[in-house]
């Protein structure tokens, strides 16, 4: 019975504290402009997803153990629901027109589209936590290695809830995509500059290069063949990465000399 109370508990607080979190972010707006655009895009961005994503995750079972942790998750999954029936209420013209939800529904069935969009907050926690690395250990990298920079906020930001029709259910789930494609990407990103840097060697397997070579395109025309030797690996680091720039082999970095941008025709310019 202990434990029940505090879940109980925990849920109650942590769906209160989300639910007035988001009725925040609603009149952020209207109180200041500056740091509501701030808040969808890094770093602003990073503190709003850690608030109502893995705060709650964390905070919880340091106050009440395992009791804490489902009565978390149990409070999330509540407050999403709460919200969405409050903003559909409030967006009932919309509601009633078209929606991606209808159309998924009657594609696969409710049911099967609603728990498979659950399905995937499972790996939400880890998205974060790629985050957190991207934070923490690619400045790191970077001085360690000479890496190119990013500015994070062209790559971690929320722009669908500007979409026009997006209520309820279907913004929730597509500013969650939103936020997860960016930090993807930006990963895929980094990723490359770690394998042309470290490992510029193709695969054994054919088809394995294939797919790869959709996220790591120096896979398939620039990496040493899986036939080579290593003296054609390190004959290739020393050509590419021995003008001190070290960012993968198709990265615009390689379009500067001694770090100042060059503008070729009908190329903009890029921040490195």
């Amino acid at each position: 019975m202990h434990i029940l109370i505090e879940l109980g508990a925990t849920a109650g607080c942590v769906g209160a504290l989300l639910l007035l979190g988001a009725a925040f972010l609603h009149l952020l707006p209207r109180i200041s402009p500056p740091i509501a655009a701030a808040c969808t895009k890094a770093p602003g961005l990073d503190c709003v997803v850690t608030y109502f994503l893995a705060a709650p995750l964390i905070v919880g079972p340091i106050v009440a153990g395992w009791a804490g942790l489902f009565g978390a998750i149990v409070g999330q999954v509540a407050s999403i629901c709460i919200w969405t029936w409050l903003h559909e209420l409030a967006h009932h013209d919309a509601v009633r027109g078209p929606r991606i939800d209808k159309v998924l529904n009657r594609l696969i069935g409710r049911w099967r589209n609603h728990a498979a969009l659950w399905v995937t907050t499972i790996v939400a926690p880890l998205f974060w936590t790629i985050r957190i690395a991207q934070i923490l250990l690619w400045p790191v990298l970077r001085w360690l290695t000479r890496f190119p920079r990013y500015n994070d906020a062209e790559w971690v930001a929320v722009s669908r809830q500007k979409f026009t029709g997006l209520v309820g259910h279907d913004l929730i789930w597509c500013l969650y995509c939103d936020w997860m494609t960016g930090v993807w990407s930006l990963g895929s990103e980094m990723l490359r500059n770690i394998e042309s840097f470290w490992c510029p060697i193709r695969f054994l397997d054919a088809k394995k290069c294939a797919n790869c070579s959709v996220d790591f395109p120096d896979l398939d025309s620039q990496w040493t063949a899986s036939d080579g030797s290593v003296a054609d690996v390190a004959d290739l680091l020393a050509k590419k990465h021995g003008d001190g720039f070290h960012g993968w082999f198709g990265h615009p970095v390689r379009l500067t000399i001694a770090g100042r941008e060059l503008q070729t025709p009908n190329q903009p310019t890029r921040s490195i």
